[in-house]
């Protein structure tokens, strides 16, 4: 077991929050940053720790993860050393439209990397493995759905490069030329396909008030980040329906991974489902 410290959640300094908990930053010490998960997800907090550590240790480029604490209220969160200046991509868009392709470049340019980046395999999921722990422990899906998406993962194909786990363009932060991935709770290793179905999920599936709400942006703004996007990540000459048809079963997988954190169905991702996989 990780030891926890106790810590004073007034010494923090509250700086926004997202589908899973809160950031913080410490009154006392600017350079420490605080990620507070919401009550009951001290599992996850854990994982994201451990996976944090270990993503360091392999030199990918993550912000520096501390302590492993807890509130009064039972709240378990995580101190990370703090990136000055930060700005996530999705904040970087919707600040600046007139530069989505430029963003998308180097999102696209830091994707490539990390998907050619061999890890560990005794260390990390495979996110094949990680997708069917998910899938057994819900309680969303019929048996018969889930053997179909059963046989859809296990068929899917190998790798053994790393795997961020919900790769959208909110969870990399930049500052200056330097960037960062964040929100590392899921991640593993396996086939890139499994990283870029989320990237079209987020910046081209969703509902447009979802995307301006949490990613800060209109929907064609979004659509033409995912454009720019894929052009520098398959090549200018590969057609974006064939990426698209190719990626498609692979964002509606990640409705597994949505409803587990929701906690019921998301109709309209279940869609996508039903027309890819079920």
């Amino acid at each position: 077991m990780m030891e926890v410290q106790k810590i004073d959640i007034e010494r923090f300094i509250l700086n926004g929050g997202g589908a899973n908990g809160e950031s913080y930053t410490s009154r006392e010490d600017p350079t420490l940053m605080l990620k507070l998960y919401f009550p009951g997800r001290e599992r996850q907090a854990l994982n994201e720790l451990q996976r944090s550590h270990m993503v360091f240790d392999a030199g990918i480029p993550v912000p520096e993860p501390g302590q492993y604490v807890v509130t009064q209220d039972g709240r378990y969160g995580i101190l990370f050393r703090r990136i000055p200046d930060k700005v996530s991509i999705a904040r970087a868009v919707g600040d600046n439209p007139e530069r989505a392709a430029e963003y998308a470049a180097r999102f696209a340019d830091m994707c490539k990397q990390l998907h050619a980046t061999k890890v560990d395999t005794s260390a990390f999921y495979n996110v094949k493995d990680h997708y069917l722990e998910i899938l057994k422990e819900s309680n969303l899906f019929t048996q018969e759905q889930k053997k179909k998406i059963e046989d859809f993962i296990r068929e899917a194909p190998e790798s053994d490069t790393a795997i961020h786990g919900d790769l959208q363009f909110g969870n990399v932060i930049i500052s200056g030329d330097e960037s960062y991935f964040i929100d590392l709770g899921d991640f593993c290793y396996g086939h890139p396909y499994f990283d870029l179905g989320m990237v079209l999920l987020t910046c081209k599936l969703g509902k447009e008030e979802y995307t301006k709400d949490v990613f800060h942006m209109d929907a064609e703004t979004s659509g033409r980040f995912w454009e720019a996007f894929a052009a520098e990540y398959f090549g200018k000459d590969v057609p974006l329906e064939e990426i698209e048809a190719e990626i498609l079963p692979y964002s509606a997988l990640k409705t597994i991974i949505i409803e587990r954190d929701c906690g019921f169905p998301k109709p309209e991702f279940r869609e996508i489902l039903e027309k890819t996989i079920l």
